[in-house]
C-alpha cells in the first residue's frame, strides 16, 4: 500500500510509480502537478532562448573568474604581494573592455586583492612586474602583442567556455 501524495490515506497503486489514489481532488492534484512540471520546463527552454549574447559573456566570465579565484587562493596578490585572504577579485592585466581577445585568456586574469584592482585601477606598474614572474616575459610580449585584437565570440563559444570553467571550477 502507498500513502496518496495529495490526501495522505493509504491506496492501492495500479502503476508502480503512482503516486495519488483516484478520488477526484487527488486526480486534480495530479493534473496540476504535471502542468506545472511542464511549465517549469518550458520556463526554462523560454528562458534559454531568450538569454542575449551579453548574457553569456556574464556567464562565462562568472566561471572563469571562479575558476581564477580557485587557482590563485593561496596565493599573493598579483600587484602588491599581500597574501590572497577573503574575498579577492579576478583581475584582468588588460581589463575586459579594451581587450575582448584576452577577456578569458588565463595568462591576463590573477588573483588581486580589492584594492589593487578596484581602487589603484589594476595597480598596473606592479601587476607587469610580477606578471613577467608568473608568466614569463615571452607569453608577456604575446599578450602585449595580441591586446588590441577583437574577438566576437558566438554564443556556442561562450557556452562552452562557460561550461569548461564550470567542470573545472567543480574539480
Amino acid at each position: 500500500m502507498k500513502t496518496c501524495k495529495h490526501c495522505k490515506e493509504k491506496f492501492k497503486p495500479a502503476k508502480f510509480n503512482q503516486k495519488y489514489c483516484f478520488k477526484n481532488e487527488c486526480v486534480k492534484a495530479w493534473v496540476k502537478d504535471l502542468k506545472a512540471k511542464e511549465w517549469a520546463k518550458k520556463k526554462k527552454k523560454l528562458k534559454t532562448d531568450l538569454k542575449t549574447l551579453n548574457d553569456y559573456k556574464k556567464e562565462a566570465q562568472k566561471w572563469v573568474n571562479l575558476y581564477i579565484r580557485n587557482r590563485d587562493k593561496n596565493k599573493k596578490c598579483i600587484s602588491c604581494d599581500k597574501p590572497l585572504s577573503g574575498k579577492f577579485d579576478a583581475g584582468h592585466y588588460y581589463s575586459v573592455n579594451s581587450s575582448s581577445f584576452l577577456r578569458y585568456n588565463l595568462d591576463n586574469i590573477f588573483g588581486q586583492c580589492t584594492p589593487c584592482n578596484r581602487f589603484l585601477s589594476g595597480n598596473l606598474i606592479e601587476y607587469r612586474k610580477n606578471l613577467i614572474k608568473r608568466i614569463g616575459p615571452e607569453k608577456l610580449e604575446y599578450l602585449d602583442s595580441v591586446c588590441r585584437n577583437e574577438k566576437r565570440y558566438t554564443k556556442e563559444e561562450l557556452k562552452q567556455i562557460a561550461k569548461k570553467y564550470k567542470d573545472l571550477s567543480k574539480k
